[in-house]
């Protein structure tokens, strides 16, 4: 659950990859960057990603392996390919090997933004690109939740912690997993840096009179939940 409103990059170009990440983020998607295949291998097959963006061009050979690596162990992760190769055939090897897209450079941000939500959306789990939970409304594109009139920002760790909190229902969510959901695998986190964005959440619910409360269960995790003094 950790990964739902994340994808993984993998591009070894760090301009090119920097500015994906950034376009993405201003959409609401987190992103996760591994500049080899190896690397994102191991981060993919640990956790659940809503999707995978992979350049074919790699230091270690085609980034079609790691697509071919991944299905053959039974991941169904939707994957998009990024090429500099735009001949029929290359698409055709794309989709061959398990591809789910395939989009040539160079590109419009604007149409790996679409094609990513794309995919996103084929998961079950996915379907919606709004969440609720008692009246609050978290909407991941705009970057923001809402309770009745009034709306507040959200910080993009602070976005991707909600979300996880929403998705769960409920239930408790441990610590490392909103940790993982807030800043991905590849970002080391400061020891007390969740626990200043849950503090600046817990403010900007308060600041729109939000229904839910957060719930700290001790040594188990976190949880949003209903607050019934505000009902």
């Amino acid at each position: 659950m950790s990964a739902l409103n994340r994808i993984a990059l993998v591009e070894d170009h760090a301009r090119l990859a920097a500015l994906v990440e950034r376009g993405l983020s201003a959409a609401g998607i987190a992103v996760d960057v591994f500049p080899g295949m190896q690397g994102a291998w191991h981060a993919i097959a640990g956790q659940p990603y809503a999707a995978v963006v992979v350049d074919r061009g790699l230091p270690e050979g085609d980034g079609l392996d790691l697509v071919r690596r991944l299905r053959a162990a039974g991941h169904r992760t939707p994957c998009l390919m990024l090429t500099a190769r735009d001949a029929l055939r290359d698409r055709v090897d794309g989709l061959e090997a398990g591809a789910d897209d395939y989009l040539p450079k160079p590109f419009a941000m604007e149409e790996l933004v679409a094609r990513v939500r794309a995919l996103m959306r084929r998961p079950h789990e996915l379907r919606d690109l709004e969440l609720a939970c008692h009246g609050l409304r978290v909407l991941p594109r705009a970057s923001c939740m809402t309770h009745g009139d009034e709306s507040i920002t959200l910080a993009p760790a602070e976005l991707q912690i909600l979300i996880c909190l929403v998705r769960a229902e409920g239930r408790t969510v441990r610590r490392a997993t909103l940790e993982a959901a807030a800043w991905g695998v590849t970002e080391a986190v400061t020891p007390n840096a969740l626990d200043v964005a849950l503090h600046r959440l817990r403010r900007k619910l308060a600041a729109i009179d939000a229904a839910v409360v957060l719930v700290n269960q001790r040594g188990q995790g976190y949880a949003l939940r209903r607050d019934d003094a505000a009902v």
